[in-house]
Formats: structure tokens, C-alpha cells, sequence
């Protein structure tokens, strides 16, 4: 389902070099951790800059990707945290988690029209919310994923424009919490 090969290390550099400059590269860490979550998928974690800033919290983290040098450097960096090699439309850790985190665009990195084949693959792991934050101006919109989300028993519940929380007006980005059908807000 991944359409591109990346290098773990080089796409780490970027955050690295962002966080030398003073810019905080844990908001999408911070507004995780206001759920409260005792566990969280890290769906589509990449080189685990977000699971990794959880476990620092004392969350417990499963990192999942597609791409192996990815995983690497997680692996190289956090190797208390459980990183699996896995197309997220194909996942399934047989559990839930409190939350389910798609940070940085991961419905943007899959394959066009296997955005509701990859939101179905981590709705099966969501026990709390799911968390998803991506760029509106790439060909997948808010409403394709909320009909995806519904499809998969989750609705929406917040939506933001960017990671602490401004409110979403129609931004080129958002950030989107759905919630299992059934449950409470």
C-alpha cells in the first residue's frame, strides 16, 4: 500500500534539524497524551518521532509501518518499544488500543483509493479514538475520510486545524478524532 521508499535516517534529519532549531516536534505526541491513554498505536509511525515521545510518558507504544528503514532507526532508537513490520490495511495485533495515531500525512502515503482499505485496517485495533492528522490539499478530504471512518464504526467527534487545536474552519489541514459508534463522547 506504501507508494514510496524512503530513508529513515535522511527523513529523520528534518525533525532533528527543526527540533535543534527550537521548534517543537511533539505536538502531535502532546495532543495524544490529553486522552489520557494507557496504550497507543502508532499507526504508521515512521522512525517513531511521535511513539517514541509517548513512551517517554510512560505510554505503551506499538509503532506499525510499511517501510523497513523506518523501522530501523525506531528500532535503533527505541528499542523498549514494540515496532512491527506491517501494511496497515493488512494489521491486525489481535488488540485495542486507547488510542490510534496517524500522524504526518500517513493517508497521503498510501496508494490513491486504499485510504478506506487503511482506515478499516486501523479502526480493528481502535478501542478510544482514532487520531489523524494530514493535509487536505492532496486529492483525500475530510469528508473521504470521515465516510471512510463511518464505514469502519467510528464518527466523528473533534476536528481541528492543526495539532494544538486550533479550530478548524475549512483549513488545508486537519485534524480529525473519531470515536467508536456506540461509545461515549
Amino acid at each position: 500500500m506504501l507508494c514510496r521508499v524512503w530513508n529513515g535516517a535522511e527523513y529523520q534529519r528534518r525533525f532533528d534539524s527543526l527540533a535543534e532549531s527550537g521548534m517543537d516536534v511533539h505536538g502531535e505526541a502532546t495532543f495524544v497524551r490529553a486522552y489520557e491513554p494507557k496504550t497507543v498505536l502508532d499507526a504508521g509511525c515512521g522512525t517513531g518521532r511521535v511513539g517514541i515521545e509517548l513512551a517517554r510518558h510512560g505510554i505503551e507504544v506499538v509503532g506499525a509501518d510499511l517501510d523497513a528503514s523506518m523501522l530501523d532507526y525506531a528500532r535503533e532508537q527505541a528499542p523498549h518499544v514494540s515496532w512491527v513490520r506491517s501494511d496497515l490495511a493488512e494489521l491486525d495485533l489481535g488488540r485495542t488500543f486507547d488510542v490510534v495515531v496517524m500522524a504526518g500525512n500517513v493517508p497521503l502515503f498510501t496508494a490513491p483509493g486504499t485510504q478506506d482499505a487503511l482506515v478499516a485496517g486501523v479502526a480493528r485495533h481502535v478501542g478510544g479514538v482514532l487520531v489523524a492528522g494530514f493535509s487536505l490539499d492532496r486529492g483525500y478530504t475530510a469528508e473521504e475520510y470521515d465516510e471512510h471512518c463511518a464505514r469502519a464504526g467510528l464518527r466523528l467527534v473533534e476536528r481541528f486545524a492543526t495539532w494544538d487545536r486550533t479550530p478548524f474552519e475549512g483549513n488545508d489541514y486537519a485534524v480529525s478524532v473519531h470515536r467508536l459508534d456506540g461509545t461515549e463522547r
